[in-house]
């Protein structure tokens, strides 16, 4: 392993290492706009230059590996000469759109003039115009003017995606980032090429002009999108009350995580948040078509489960709750003796479709935690049970029976069948018009919990909203129902839960929350993973 100096301090890495990711693991930051980890070098944008002692011209830190005995220098008069020179070039035919651009504030021009520029402009004569507003896809719109050319998105659809969709076109600086002939920007990963764009060149149509990012709060979580459980950032708009009607999430993004998604995330997940913010959201408990108190339905929930013996009441958990939701439903089924438990509703034909990367066929966060803590049951038995009318309470967890891949007359059938039927869940459906009794569940955003990925990695999600109306985490209106039957809750935080579960479930025996930390941590006896190779970087087939 090389060992070399950065700028007066020692450090040693492993062969191949180039010298950005040698500084930074030193805390010291080489300014770079082409340079992406998860992509090969281009080289283009020459503004890593450090010195090497005994090398007689600069260096590109990012084509530069890390050598025995190398003594590197990142912030000489003349490095710092070339950064201010290459930050003029890169902003000659650049307009000053920094008001009315969505990546103000997280643009690295802003920054990297701030912090390298400063120059006094040459430049007189006319700017270079270029098409602006240009729609590439569904999901990403570009304006060439700000364009750089540091052909990250071009690398993206080369290398991670496989597909291929952009070049760079023409010549000089009439040179613009742009479509193949008959092609769009529509791949699953499309929103990627926005993340990775060091500019405002590439923006998302989803988010254009909603919200300056400065007035964005950030928190840490899990994509609910398929079983993959991709690492992701929920950016939330504090400017709008979080009691406000309207849109909160002002878009995800991916976190960094290798062992699951790497830098990525799919557009499927990236744009799936609406529910969290849509007219359907259930805020309060209901009673037939009335409004009541949550206290008032949960109070009529008892009634019914105590009226019932055991064998007349059934439970359709769902997926979708988190590791504490299924340890507390279990509790509860256990407590009062109910077996008919089952999460396993088959989704309405066509199966979603998975891809070759990241998007699994799967699309529930937690069925590897629902396999793990609930016993092995059939969905499809209980609803014939109902339609046989040996189920006089049925409890539904978020599915809409009428939409899933059943037959809507059978189903129907046994849903009105049943004396008391109850729907807890986050949204309205055409399950929960028919119901009982509605219990509000909160969102993924606005609670904390785990998920267990396909692979068996338990991951954190956390409450990046406050709840809508009176509703609460699975965990929680399930507690509410145990203290009357006489069973002590495990207390009033999911954390409090997650340790019951990991005392009494073998396969989380010695995780908390603190060893679960921000990347996860695998299920007893799981094997470790990383990040699935990307489709473009994969060896083609033999011939």
């Amino acid at each position: 392993m090389p060992r070399l100096t950065i700028d007066g301090k020692e450090i040693e890495v492993e062969a191949g290492t180039n010298l950005i990711e040698a500084a930074r693991r030193l805390g010291i930051e080489v300014p770079h706009y082409c340079y992406h980890p998860g992509l090969s070098i281009a080289g283009q944008c020459r503004l890593c230059m450090v010195d090497i002692e005994k090398t007689p011209r600069p260096s590109i830190a990012c084509n530069t590996p890390a050598a025995d005995g190398m003594v590197v220098h990142t912030q000489t008069e003349r490095v710092k000469d070339m950064r201010r020179s290459m930050m003029e070039f890169h902003l000659i035919n650049h307009p000053l759109d920094c008001p009315v651009c969505d990546q103000a504030g997280e643009c690295w021009l802003q920054i990297y003039y701030m912090q390298h520029g400063l120059y006094d402009p040459r430049m007189l004569d006319e700017k270079v115009h270029k098409p602006k507003a240009v729609p590439l896809g569904p999901h990403v719109m570009l304006d060439a003017e700000r364009c750089i050319l540091c052909s990250r998105c071009v690398r993206f659809c080369d290398e991670i995606t496989g597909t291929g969709e952009l070049g760079i076109f023409g010549r000089g600086d009439h040179s613009e980032i742009g479509l193949f002939p008959g092609q769009d920007l529509e791949n699953n990963y499309s929103g990627n090429v926005v993340d990775i764009c060091p500019v405002g060149a590439l923006t998302d149509r989803d988010f254009r002009f909603r919200v300056r990012v400065w007035y964005l709060d950030t928190t840490k979580s899990i994509c609910p999108g398929c079983a993959r459980g991709c690492n992701v950032e929920v950016h939330v708009n504090r400017k709008r009350p979080h009691h406000a009607e309207g849109r909160r999430v002002a878009r995800l993004k991916p976190r960094f995580n290798d062992a699951v998604n790497a830098w990525w995330i799919c557009d499927v997940g990236r744009y799936g948040f609406d529910a969290v913010d849509d007219p359907s959201r259930i805020r309060f408990a209901r009673r037939g078509d009335a409004e009541v108190e949550l206290d008032e339905a949960l109070n009529a929930l008892l009634d019914a489960l105590r009226r019932h013996t055991p064998a007349e009441i059934a439970i359709l958990a769902s997926p979708d709750l988190a590791n504490e939701d299924l340890f507390a439903l279990r509790r509860l089924t256990e407590t009062l003796g109910i077996r008919q438990v089952a999460f396993g509703v088959p989704p309405a034909a066509p199966t979603p479709a998975a891809d070759d990367f990241l998007l699994r066929a799967d699309r529930h966060p937690n069925t590897r935690g629902a396999e793990t803590i609930l016993p092995a049951g059939d969905a499809a038995a209980i609803l014939a049970a109902a339609r046989a009318g040996r189920v006089k309470v049925l409890w539904v967890f978020q599915h809409d029976l009428l939409a899933a891949g059943w037959s809507a007359a059978e189903t129907r059938q046994a849903l009105e069948r049943v004396d008391t039927l109850v729907f807890s869940g986050t949204n309205d459906n055409a399950t929960s018009a028919l119901a009982t009794l509605v219990l509000p569940l909160a969102a993924w955003v606005e609670r904390d919990g785990t998920f267990t990925n396909f692979l068996g990695r338990v991951q954190r999600f956390r409450a990046a909203v406050e709840p809508l109306g009176e509703a609460l985490a699975a965990w929680d209106l399930l507690g509410r129902l145990l203290g009357p039957l006489g069973v002590p809750p495990a207390g009033a935080r999911a954390e409090l839960w997650f340790r019951e579960l990991a005392t009494t479930v073998s396969a989380f025996a010695g995780l908390t929350y603190q060893s679960i930390g921000d990347g996860g941590a695998m299920l007893a006896g799981a094997p470790p993973t990383t990040a699935p190779e990307p489709p473009g970087r994969r060896a083609p087939a033999p011939a």
